[in-house]
């Protein structure tokens, strides 16, 4: 579908052009709609065109080497998406999918060509989009790459998990055993003391009371506890196995080096001992 002129002076890329520049883009660039859950294009797919984001909302991801799906970006109205592989004519390293109705202008090469021939400072706007994207992709690289398993932990945890962890702290410190020991012995004696007038005398039946309700209530606290222990070991162990296998394909890849370093050395040494040999063979020698 065609684009009018009203339409991309809505894009921020766009706004600076004038009117017939703005005509000139209007008659080349097409509107495209999709769908919700509609795949706009794929990984691996040529990237001929790139997108302008005018409504909606769509997810970009790719594929980390763990075969794990991650979000590269989000983009807002009057972002790009798909911009790098368009200019370098490559297939598209992420996937987008439109998560609802969303429109989107289409953009090739010959139009962001005959855009630059009519408005050369526009590319400055694109330049800048694209280190954007670039920076975001640097970014998420490196919190992958260094993720704290505590961070990650601390920003999944819920106000019951964090309830549920200092109840089960401080169920299970010293603190707690010599304050509750010193109470139900304050609590013994003076019921014993008092006598006939203890308002709970031998064999204690309100203190027993209260010891099963606190029970009741501190052993399923613990057991959460316990159950956040289990996914912080998960999660410990999951990062741990990136690293490993980040580590892993280092060594190979330094692996891959040495041996390629090894062969040159022994291609040396065989032109050496050519050398050599033909030296021999010269007359006079």
């Amino acid at each position: 579908m065609g684009c009018k002129a009203e339409e991309l002076r809505q894009i921020p890329l766009f706004a600076l052009l004038d009117d017939e520049e703005i005509a000139v883009l209007a008659a080349q660039v097409e509107i495209k709609k999709f769908a919700a859950r509609q795949r706009i294009y794929k990984l691996g797919e040529p990237g001929k065109h790139a997108y302008v984001m005018m409504s909606g909302t769509v997810r970009v991801t790719t594929v980390d080497r763990d075969h794990q799906e991650v979000l590269v970006d989000e983009p807002r109205d009057g972002e790009f998406f798909g911009f790098a592989s368009m200019l370098e004519d490559t297939p598209h390293q992420t996937t987008a999918l439109a998560m609802e109705e969303t429109t989107c202008v289409e953009v090739s090469r010959d139009d962001i060509a005959a855009l630059l021939q009519q408005k050369p400072m526009a590319g400055m706007d694109m330049l800048t989009v694209v280190s954007r994207q670039f920076h975001a992709s640097q970014e998420l690289v490196r919190l992958r790459a260094s993720r704290n398993s505590n961070d990650v932990i601390e920003e999944e945890m819920s106000f019951g998990d964090r309830i549920a962890d200092t109840v089960a702290r401080f169920g299970g410190s010293w603190t707690f055993i010599l304050l509750f020991g010193a109470v139900l012995l304050v609590y013994a004696s003076a019921n014993m003391v008092l006598k006939g007038r203890a308002w709970d005398p031998y064999p204690f039946i309100l203190l027993n009371l209260f010891l099963s309700m606190l029970a009741a209530i501190q052993a399923p606290v613990i057991m959460m506890s316990q159950n956040r222990q289990d996914t912080k070991d998960r999660v410990r162990g999951e990062l741990d196995y990136d690293v490993n296998l980040r580590a892993e394909s280092e060594i190979q890849n330094l692996s891959g080096k040495l041996n390629m370093l090894t062969e040159k050395i022994g291609d040396v040494d065989d032109l050496l001992r050519e050398h050599l040999k033909l030296k021999e063979q010269l007359p006079g020698r």
